[in-house]
């Protein structure tokens, strides 16, 4: 498994992601939406199953390959 720090734009549809804060894991799933112009990122969350809106500026967002 590859952890890479993943930049809003470089992101895309179908990409695993987790989301990190304080080096707590709060989400991971699969990206299902990105806004580049305000650097938002929506996933279908793999715990809850849920959409979930993350923001780049408040969590550390990383590429799980």
């Amino acid at each position: 498994m590859t952890i890479q720090q993943a930049e809003t734009p470089k992101l895309q549809a179908g990409d695993y992601i987790q989301a990190w804060h304080n080096g707590k894991l709060f989400h991971q799933g699969r990206v299902t939406d990105v806004v580049p112009s305000l650097e938002l990122i929506w996933i279908q969350d793999s715990a809850t199953g849920t959409r979930k809106l993350l923001d780049p500026e408040a969590l550390e967002i990383v590429r799980v390959d």
